[in-house]
């Protein structure tokens, strides 16, 4: 059986490395601001469960606080049961912050539970 790459048969692939986190912080969209843990991280964008209700658009500029990385500024790629995933936006200083916080302060972990 022949090995086809994914870009090969047409699938996307990812351009950033992802690795999981256990990172608490708040996601806000205009007067919106909801409690969520970011549970996938990568310079270009991560996956955030949340707590509560969300209501932001798939395209919506959104601002994401957290201790350990400070102030991201990214966009909704998409949204689907309780989770986001944000693409930060590339005039950002997100990927630095990210590369920051890789290099001096993350602790590789086990997800406890799956989906």
């Amino acid at each position: 059986m022949e090995r086809y790459s994914m870009a090969v048969i047409g699938m996307k692939t990812r351009s950033a490395q992802r690795r999981k986190t256990r990172i608490y912080g708040t996601v806000k969209y205009y007067n919106q601001a909801a409690k969520g843990r970011i549970v996938d991280l990568s310079d270009t964008g991560l996956a955030l469960d949340l707590g509560s209700p969300f209501h932001a658009a798939t395209g919506s500029a959104v601002k994401i606080e957290t201790d350990e990385l400070g102030i991201l500024e990214g966009t909704v790629k998409w949204s689907h049961r309780g989770r986001l995933g944000i693409h930060f936006r590339p005039n950002s200083n997100a990927s630095a912050q990210v590369q920051s916080y890789f290099r001096f302060f993350h602790q590789e972990i086990r997800p406890v539970l799956t989906r």
